[in-house]
């Protein structure tokens, strides 16, 4: 998958970039150099993706490639962080859902699938292949540049740095032979990171922070007390809309344009005291952060789909 391959060329170039020596902790100047190389190789890297230099039809009205590849590459850009905070967080996040969601409304990735057994369902592809690899990536970028996490709520916040894997991942244990209480089993946790996502995430957690996990992840906790999977999912949807995609500090920094626009909703309330009529969300023609049917659920479902099916992930 081409989107993988452009992920695994990102993570490359980190070996180009070392940390440098400095006395502060956290921060590291380095990633402003990895950064930057981002910056000036975004186009480039985002055409790899592109299997053609025309002009799209699956745009109203229909665009160049050449101004589809300038758009999406600035979503690309926004997605592993601030350099001037040397932070990253839920909104850099946020940027790679919106770099996804324009390859879907290219037809680059494809939402629909034929009956035929070899075909790869994109959906699926994005929520159990490229989620995981972005992870990667973004986890070794923290991890190398120690970087901090963008707008956290410490013990109060689901993760320091992710929201979306939490999703799908839960997505994909509903039908499972565990339940949520094992999210506070570290033992199956490590066991099983490999196979679900949502424990990969909790391994990291656990390699992040020290001490009672019920301490530092009161969330996480509170979760595994739910009796079911599919109340943890809905649950999790209904929080990432409230915590991330209506809250004006997040959605403030997001890019708007051809692909993803902003359209001023009616009847729609102030977000933050800013004035701006958004009531959390933007166009009915692009990303819409208060209709998560969008991408976000579509996602969800078809990995459940596919554990109902006996899919192998």
């Amino acid at each position: 998958m081409l989107v993988c391959e452009m992920l695994d060329k990102l993570q490359q170039a980190i070996k180009d970039y070392p940390p440098e020596e400095q006395p502060q902790r956290f921060g590291n100047k380095a990633f402003r150099r990895w950064f930057t190389w981002l910056q000036e190789n975004a186009i480039e890297i985002s055409s790899t993706i592109f299997h053609d230099h025309g002009t799209t039809d699956f745009t109203d009205p229909p665009m160049l490639y050449t101004e589809a590849v300038d758009e999406v590459s600035g979503y690309l850009v926004e997605s592993f962080g601030n350099s001037t905070r040397i932070d990253y967080g839920t909104g850099h996040e946020l940027a790679f859902l919106a770099f996804l969601t324009c390859l879907f409304k290219l037809n680059i990735l494809k939402a629909q699938t034929d009956s035929g057994a070899s075909t790869i369902n994109d959906l699926l592809a994005v929520g159990l292949v490229v989620m995981p690899k972005y992870l990667v990536l973004v986890r070794l970028l923290q991890t190398t540049y120690r970087m901090e996490p963008a707008g956290s709520h410490g013990v109060w916040c689901l993760d320091d740095f992710q929201f979306v894997p939490f999703i799908w991942g839960s997505s994909q244990l509903i039908g499972s032979q565990h339940n949520p209480t094992v999210i506070t089993d570290r033992d199956v946790v490590e066991l099983e990171k490999d196979k679900y996502l949502l424990f990969s995430c909790i391994s990291y957690i656990h390699h992040c922070k020290t001490g009672p996990f019920e301490e530092h992840s009161h969330t996480l906790y509170g979760i595994s007390e739910v009796p079911k999977w599919e109340k943890v999912n809905s649950g999790l949807i209904k929080m990432y809309k409230g915590e991330v995609l209506e809250k004006f500090p997040v959605v403030q920094h997001f890019l708007f344009g051809s692909l993803l626009s902003f359209d001023r909703i009616q009847n729609s309330k102030p977000l933050g005291g800013s004035g701006i009529n958004i009531s959390g969300g933007f166009s009915q023609q692009g990303f819409i952060p208060s209709n998560i049917d969008s991408f976000i659920k579509p996602i969800s479902s078809t990995i459940q789909q596919s554990n109902q099916h006996g899919e192998k992930s």
